[in-house]
């Protein structure tokens, strides 16, 4: 009966005879059929256990996102007809072949759920509608103040809604502006409408192709200009009893929620004071223009920049805190702890309480995101179900991509997914081995062994959260800042347990009671706690921890991403196919560090051109605009002090102020002005710039370019008959140059936005070798202002053929 197993002699002792002979039966080997065979069937079991375990619904949101990010990055809008009857054809076959597991099933609800993402970005666009202001002016504008905010050095900031603009009154004007009022003061009531004298200008789009078009943003924001006043806006109107009835139900309520953050912001801001109290206004109502310019630039260099912003970790401790101070103070009272759910109580309470706090946070989207994925473990707690889960996470992401598919395309959403994706996925692997440690462990453990495996994990938490939220959304840093943090690790162990323990307790019990006037002491306690966090952001950004990654490929975001997925949201091995997928997309981007530099650089208001020469950089400017150049700086990793240029006296030579007071210049004036640059070109030092101030600068690139910058377009006829590339910040009466020279004017940059350039060089005989434009061929909603011609009131998309062609070979 026992057959061939071991009796118990052969167990006890295992010894063989000398004359023995061991004999093994050596492995068939496999063939290429088998191996295959073998390949699927273990593809096949992996397969299966990612549906059993329901991991393809995490992968709805990735597909849907997918769908908007193709639609937004296309060149033209599609066809919403079209769409909408492919989607409901895809739809259709999906649903019909529900049942299938075939990859031709899958397929199907793939470009199901990839329309469903263009349909939901079509209409969110068109929902929007913003008007983009098409050009810069200078008019007395009248509107309704909805929004205010005040910056580091007291001037206030305000959103207003217009209501008529004169001197000159705008054709095609929009619905809201954003506008600087210097001076501080008091400032004006919301609801109140104000007049005064303001530059009105579009949005910038991106400095450089491939980077951040600022206007896409403002687009989706309602936002359809920015500038400034030129002195304290005058109020006209007070702020009307019925605002509601004049104004819509709902924004009527948005303007109060808003009234009462900005109220709250500044009894914290008084309370505190200094960049503390600024720095703990933002983290509880996500007003950030208060905290100083250095800030600011210390959080980001050391890695604590995600404190400012109302994102997981604020709204987690908050909700936690209050969840578990709720469930302590329950079980005070034993009697009441017995006979009510009292989990799942303070749940509910809790879900009020993060509710409130994201009404007066300001509706960012990592707020948005976080709110949601609280309020999803909340609800779970109350019906029993697992909390922390990526399906939570999947959840949010639906939500939010529903509502405003746009922000798939911005940092926050990224950076907020990425961490938290990364965070939950790492804590179920770690559930899962702890979990298997326990059943092995035998007996009871003594005292000393769990206090130290406690504090253990309390101090390896912190390293491992910090570390996992660094490297998730380092992929998104080097993509959208172009630069990442090597000491946030350090700055985060720090920082964290004042987050924890100081900052956000004592916050929220000074929240809880600002209505009965008892929170001033809660909020200074909160406020050395600030004072504690920027002191180590300080520290850790003097030790030089940020590093410049410059522009990665452009298939880097892409792959990166695909892999970091891939990683995260499977469970099964195949999970390690993103691993092979994240080193293609680094090893792409390293690279672009091999890729010749341009050799010139024309911000699209064509004021800003500078030549790389030799590793310096050369403007025209001797201050450059730090906003643009630090973008040029940080994509192309350029010096960060660029040369400036030399400038000529004027002598006895006619100023700007003087050619501006004639309406028409003569012959003789214009020739003047012609041999004055050709002089200059021949004797400056190759790449400096050579200007005189406020007219023309030009400069002879070291493989022998002219090239020419004005400011008065009067003087672009002379400046083609003398240089290669002639670039005009103002209107021009052609758009060509007989000479072939190639001439980029206001009309032709606000059409194709900022440009690179590389030079073909000496052995070619054309000038140009290579012309890539941010904006070019693209006609969106949020670019279409810059084809707007306001004198014909049309829409003019020509741009000259030789620039056509420069774009068309350079792709």
């Amino acid at each position: 009966m026992r057959g061939t197993l071991p009796g118990t002699h052969e167990i006890l002792f295992p010894v063989c005879r000398t004359g023995d002979v061991a004999a093994y039966d050596l492995p068939a080997p496999v063939s290429r059929r088998g191996l295959k065979a073998a390949i699927v069937e273990k593809l096949a079991a992996c397969l299966a256990e990612e549906r059993a375990f329901g991991h393809g619904f995490l992968f709805i949101p990735v597909m849907i996102g997918c769908g908007a990010i193709l639609w937004f990055s296309l060149d033209v809008t599609p066809s919403s007809s079209v769409l909408a009857i492919a989607f409901l054809l895809a739809a259709g076959l999906a649903l019909f072949r529900r049942y299938d597991t075939g990859l031709s099933a899958a397929s199907c609800s793939i470009v199901a759920f990839l329309l469903l993402g263009m349909l939901l970005a079509d209409l969110e666009t068109r929902r929007a509608g913003t008007v983009v202001l098409d050009t810069p002016v200078t008019t007395t504008i009248t509107g309704t103040v909805t929004r205010r905010e005040v910056d580091a050095r007291g001037d206030w900031r305000y959103m207003v809604r217009l209501v008529a603009t004169e001197a000159p009154k705008l054709s095609r004007p929009p619905e809201r502006v954003s506008l600087l009022a210097r001076g501080g003061g008091e400032p004006v009531a919301l609801g109140a409408t104000i007049r005064g004298k303001a530059r009105l200008s579009p949005p910038s789009g991106p400095a450089l192709p491939g980077l951040n078009d600022f206007a896409f943003a403002s687009y989706f924001k309602g936002v359809g200009a920015t500038g400034f006043f030129y002195k304290p806006p005058r109020m006209i109107m007070s702020p009307k009893s019925d605002v509601a009835a004049a104004t819509g139900l709902l924004e009527w309520a948005d303007m109060r929620l808003y009234g009462l953050r900005s109220a709250i912001a500044e009894r914290i801001r008084g309370t505190i004071g200094g960049d503390a109290g600024a720095f703990a206004a933002s983290i509880v109502t996500d007003e950030r223009q208060a905290i100083s310019a250095g800030t600011m630039e210390a959080l980001r260099l050391s890695g604590l920049a995600h404190i400012v912003a109302i994102s997981g970790l604020n709204m987690a401790l908050a909700a936690g805190i209050f969840f578990v101070g709720l469930r302590l103070g329950f079980s005070l009272f034993p009697a009441f702890a017995q006979r009510w759910p009292v989990k799942k109580i303070s749940a509910f309470a809790a879900l009020l309480m993060t509710l409130a706090y994201y009404l007066i946070s300001g509706f960012a989207v990592s707020a948005e995101r976080a709110w949601l994925m609280m309020s999803v473990m909340l609800i779970a707690v109350l019906f029993d179900q697992p909390s922390l889960s990526l399906r939570n996470v999947a959840l949010s992401a639906l939500v939010i991509l529903a509502l405003s598919p746009s922000e798939i395309m911005g940092p926050s959403f990224q950076m907020s997914f990425a961490a938290t994706i990364a965070l939950v996925s790492a804590y179920a692997w770690w559930s899962l081995r702890r979990s298997d440690h326990e059943r092995l462990s035998i007996g009871r453990r003594p005292a000393w062994m769990r206090a130290g495996e406690t504090a253990g994990a309390i101090i390896g938490g912190v390293i491992v959260t910090s570390l996992i939220g660094g490297l998730s959304t380092a992929i998104y840093s080097a993509e959208h800042f172009h630069r990442v943090t090597t000491y946030g690790l350090f700055a985060n162990l720090a920082a964290m347990p004042l987050m924890s323990l100081v900052v956000m307790p004592f916050g929220l019990v000074a929240m809880l009671l600002m209505p009965f006037g008892l929170d001033a002491p809660f909020l200074k306690v909160m406020g050395y706690g600030m004072a504690l966090v920027i002191e180590v952001a300080g520290e850790v950004a003097s030790w030089g921890g940020s590093a410049a990654t410059g522009r990665p490929h452009g298939w880097f975001i892409g792959l990166a991403s695909s892999g970091f997925l891939l990683l995260t949201l499977l469970r099964s091995r195949l999970a390690l196919l993103g691993i092979p997928v994240l080193l293609v997309a680094f090893g792409l981007s390293a690279t672009m560090a091999y890729r010749d530099a341009p050799d010139l650089l024309i911000h699209e208001d064509g004021e800003l051109v500078a030549l790389l020469e030799d590793g310096k950089v050369y403007t025209t400017k001797t201050r450059p605009q730090g906003f643009v150049y630090g973008q040029w700086q940080r994509a192309l990793l350029l010096p960060e002090q660029p040369v400036p240029p030399a400038i000529v006296k004027t002598g006895t030579a006619p100023t700007r102020v003087a050619f501006a007071a004639r309406p028409k210049l003569t012959s003789q004036e214009l020739s003047t002005v012609a041999r004055q640059m050709t002089a200059a070109l021949k004797d400056a030092e190759p790449g400096v710039f050579t200007c005189m101030r406020g007219i023309w600068c030009v400069a002879r690139a070291g493989s022998g370019e002219w090239i020419v910058v004005l400011e008065d377009g009067r003087f672009a006829g002379k400046a083609c008959d003398i240089a290669d590339i002639v670039v005009v910040s103002r209107r021009t009466s052609f758009s060509q140059c007989r000479s072939g020279a190639l001439l980029l004017n206001r009309d032709i940059l606000r059409r194709i936005g900022s440009v690179e350039m590389n030079f073909a060089g000496s052995e070619q005989s054309a000038v140009v070798g290579r012309l890539r434009a941010a904006i070019a061929g693209a006609d969106r909603p949020w670019s279409e202002h810059r084809y707007y011609d306001w004198k014909s009131g049309r829409f003019e998309h020509d741009v000259p053929e030789k620039v056509r062609q420069l774009l068309a070979t350079s792709q």
